[in-house]
């Protein structure tokens, strides 16, 4: 499942000088797509970091990485479909080059065609019974399938694609009926009061709710496909283009780059409810506490949207069957203004709801931290970032660094001896904030090193002689920490102020991008999306680069992610890793590794839960590596009772406490009484705290650690 993972998050900002190329303000969709072709390419082939020729053996990598994107599991397009397609392999060069559009209407407009007669031949399918005793396998792995030859072949695929969810949608009935057998087992043996609701079906009504089920769920994805608008797939065009350049240069449409945006910096202007698809409908998802839908008092979860009105002196909009995105940019809009909502109540009435857009934050963005009591008896620090989120518009928006500050002076007011900053999962973000956050624990100094595709090598420092936590700190890590991540863990390393502990190696992005506009080299104000560009490599202050190889552990501990192939290593077009001179720095040398870790690897060689976390890690990992599965129902449920008893063994895990008391900031269990979601994703925060193995060993690391005399 994480063959093709890939990280969205990045370094940046980057200036950059104007370029010498222009045009003229298109006029039709066709114009804007040949002008957005042509601009990419000049703009990568002038400000990418290392340019390729455009040329022949470009084509054809562009040609195969973008039937990986619009055909990846080849259930669409036919043999001869990718034998008309095969005559344009070495063209694609010509036509980024003369933003010609032949190559992309051809493929679009053939696998729209496809869809439709897909969708037809899905209808008949499931007209007719389905049989689950034929001895059929269903290729899983997509290297080892073939294009379908004719129709029929393709009908027959796509008889087996149902039936294997079929399969698991029978499976999923099993087990939750055995779930609900042993609740009720368990309330009964102790005489408790039977609430549990437990329907016995037979395995034809299983049959027959499953095959509805699925029937649903392939009609829903078509329907959504046939709403999404060709331009759409441009995006995914052009995409091919630029990451065969190397995988973190992408184009972003005006509303890719407006979802980046408020990713980016925490925040959306709106209403504070999510937005949920359910068979062709829109509803309100959970509602924020305090936020503009909450207080309206009006509105609830469940309630189907079915207008909304963007401006007052505008027409209200019917979203119904519009997909959920382009409603959430209707309900979207300039903060102090008003957006009404008309929506269908659970009992059928019709309300009509105005409110007024607000900033409502994204706190799964933002740093947290939480007070740690020690079975020592001793109070430590933990800190998790889930981003280096920054907004560079508006000065009083918020910063990782600013947030991590703010967290070390509460915990500090609780008298903690150490800290514990998690950067697992963390993508990346600002490269400011690196500089920042390394100030908050260390003296002035270097912390990395930037070389353009000029050669010229920048070293950027940290300019903060006051730090704030001097103190043990162990920073945490996985596969998935890449850029800003490993930039700052690597130079924690490097001086000897933290210790590094996690996976043997994180992701290992060294690359800087930045974002170009493209409409800043047209005379119209049209918005035609952005070039986020890989300008810059990033070294760390010993010379070496964190491309390809990240940032190994001082402390390694293997989890579920180091069995799979995830990581810039492992994707075709990531440059190369190499090495530049060191900067000028000074070690502080705050503690023993060697000791630190020899000590860790003991207790880890006896952790029956990290031991028996590593085997499910691995067992799972052969299961993602399976080529072919059984359409067969009696040897199909032969193999799931078979991984059941796997899965029975790792059972344990779910059980699993560390033994950590966690505590909560006066101001947070105050907050809890008035804001009932905060209440809930505090809940849950802790309770998946008091499962981490990896926390647990990182506490004990902590405890070992001396702080500075």
């Amino acid at each position: 499942m994480w063959k093709n993972f890939k990280l969205n998050k990045f370094l940046l900002f980057i200036p950059l000088t104007s370029l010498m190329f222009c045009f003229n303000s298109p006029k039709n969709d066709d114009e804007k797509m040949q002008t957005i072709m042509v601009s990419v390419k000049n703009t990568l082939s002038y400000l990418h970091y290392s340019p390729k020729p455009i040329n022949d053996a470009y084509s054809k990598d562009v040609y195969k990485h973008y039937f990986e994107m619009i055909d990846p599991g080849k259930r669409y397009f036919l043999q001869s479909d990718m034998n008309e397609f095969g005559k344009h392999e070495n063209k694609l060069d010509d036509y980024i080059n003369q933003g010609d559009l032949q190559f992309y209407k051809l493929t679009i407009d053939r696998l729209y065609q496809r869809v439709d007669e897909i969708d037809k031949m899905t209808q008949d399918i499931f007209s007719k019974p389905i049989n689950l005793e034929e001895d059929e396998t269903l290729t899983l792995e997509s290297k080892l399938k073939k294009v379908p030859a004719d129709q029929k072949e393709q009908y027959n695929e796509w008889k087996k694609f149902i039936k294997y969810n079929i399969l698991q949608e029978i499976e999923s009935m099993n087990s939750k009926e055995e779930a609900q057998k042993e609740k009720k087992d368990s309330v009964q043996k102790f005489k408790l009061k039977d609430t549990i609701k437990l329907e016995i079906l037979s395995p034809q009504q299983k049959l027959t709710k499953a095959t509805d089920e699925v029937k649903d769920l392939v009609k829903e994805t078509f329907t959504r496909f046939k709403k999404r608008k060709k331009m759409d797939w441009f995006s995914v065009y052009m995409n091919a283009y630029t990451e065969v350049f190397d995988p973190h240069t992408n184009y972003y449409s005006p509303k890719d780059k407006e979802d980046f945006d408020t990713q980016f910096k925490g925040k959306v202007i709106g209403i504070g409810a999510i937005i949920q698809e359910k068979k062709g409908n829109l509803y309100l998802g959970a509602l924020s506490i305090g936020a503009p839908a909450w207080k309206s008092k009006k509105l609830s979860e469940g309630d189907k949207i079915l207008k909304v009105k963007s401006k007052p002196n505008e027409e209200a909009v019917n979203v119904v069957g519009m997909l959920s995105d382009e409603a959430v940019r209707l309900i979207r809009g300039e903060k102090g203004t008003p957006v009404t909502l008309t929506v269908q109540k659970k009992d059928k009435t019709i309300v009509e709801v105005t409110m007024i857009r607000e900033e409502v934050a994204i706190e799964d963005t933002f740093a947290k931290s939480i007070i740690v009591n020690s079975p020592d008896g001793k109070k430590y620090g933990f800190i998790n970032l889930p981003s280096f989120n920054a907004d560079f518009e508006d000065e009083k928006g918020r910063n990782a660094s600013d947030d991590i500050k703010n967290e070390i002076i509460k915990l500090k007011a609780q008298n903690i001896e150490g800290i514990v900053l998690d950067l697992r999962n963390n993508g990346g973000g600002s490269l400011t904030e690196v500089g920042d956050i390394m100030g908050l624990f260390m003296n002035a100094g270097p912390y990395v090193q930037v070389k353009d595709s000029n050669g010229k090598i920048q070293t950027l420092k940290n300019k903060q002689e006051t730090p704030i936590w001097t103190g043990p700190l162990v920073i945490m890590q996985n596969e998935i920490s890449a850029s800003a991540s490993e930039i700052l863990a690597g130079a924690m390393q490097d001086y000897g102020r933290a210790v590094i502990v996690g996976s043997p190696q994180s992701y290992g992005k060294g690359t800087v991008q930045t974002f170009v506009d493209l409409n800043r080299f047209l005379n119209t104000e049209d918005d035609f999306g952005s070039l986020k560009l890989t300008i810059q490599k990033f070294y760390r202050v010993t010379g070496e680069s964190n491309q390809r190889k990240g940032i190994v552990s001082d402390i390694q501990m293997k989890d579920f992610f180091t069995y799979a192939e995830i990581g810039e290593r492992y994707d075709d077009f990531a440059l190369a890793w190499d090495k530049i001179p060191s900067a000028s720095f000074q070690k502080v040398n705050y503690f023993d590794v060697k000791a630190l870790e020899k000590a860790s690897n003991d207790r880890m060689a006896k952790n029956a839960n990290y031991q028996l976390l590593l085997e499910s890690a691995q067992w799972r990992e052969q299961l993602d590596k399976e080529e072919t599965i059984t359409l067969n129902i009696n040897k199909f449920n032969e193999l799931m009772k078979q991984r059941k008893a796997q899965i029975e063994k790792f059972k344990k895990l779910t059980k699993y406490d560390n033994g950590l008391k966690f505590a909560m900031y006066p101001a947070e269990i105050e907050r809890e009484k008035k804001d009932e979601v905060f209440k809930k994703k505090s809940e849950m925060w802790i309770k998946n705290l008091r499962k981490d193995s990896y926390l647990q060993e990182a506490m004990n690391i902590i405890a070992d650690m001396k702080a500075k005399q």
